[in-house]
């Protein structure tokens, strides 16, 4: 009688189950995680936003704030201007990064003396479940609800983040 080598169907089935179960555990962990890390990075993106705009605004005087986003930004090489800042990367300056759209625009003037900049998922409960907003005064909230904020005045409405 000779003895074989390898596992037998059970065995392998058990293994199978094992895996699953703990992957049944790990996969909503890890996908709450990045959704807080789509969400801290989208905190970030308009904290930049906010700095870009201010320095648009002093750089710039006699046009105050950026009209939108992509004029904050530039392709690199990038030579600064009027038009193409370079003031923020061209990833955030095209509006979308890490699971959020983002929006910035100038109003008033000219000169430009108000700007309104928005964060919201791309896809609401999967690339973040809360949405952020700031304008001039540089305060970013935050809507727990992942609705956009269609107004500067909306925007104030919302508690600041660290509320």
């Amino acid at each position: 009688m000779s003895k074989q080598k390898g596992f037998s169907l059970i065995e392998l089935l058990i293994v199978v189950a094992i895996i699953l179960i703990i992957a049944a555990i790990a996969i909503p962990n890890l996908l709450r995680a990045r959704m807080a890390s789509n969400e801290s990075s989208a905190v970030a993106s308009v904290r930049t936003i906010n700095t870009g705009m201010v320095t648009y605004n002093s750089t710039y005087p006699t046009v105050g704030y950026a009209a939108t986003l992509a004029v904050l930004g530039g392709v690199a090489p990038c030579t600064p201007s009027s038009t193409t800042a370079c003031l923020i990367d061209s990833v955030l300056a095209a509006g979308t990064k890490s699971g959020y759209t983002f929006t910035a625009t100038g109003a008033g003037g000219p000169p430009a003396v108000q700007y309104f900049a928005t964060a919201v998922p791309i896809t609401p409960n999967q690339t973040g479940i809360r949405s952020f907003c700031s304008f001039e005064d540089a305060v970013v909230r935050v809507d727990p609800t992942g609705a956009v904020a269609g107004s500067e005045s909306a925007c104030q409405g919302l508690l600041p983040l660290n509320q």
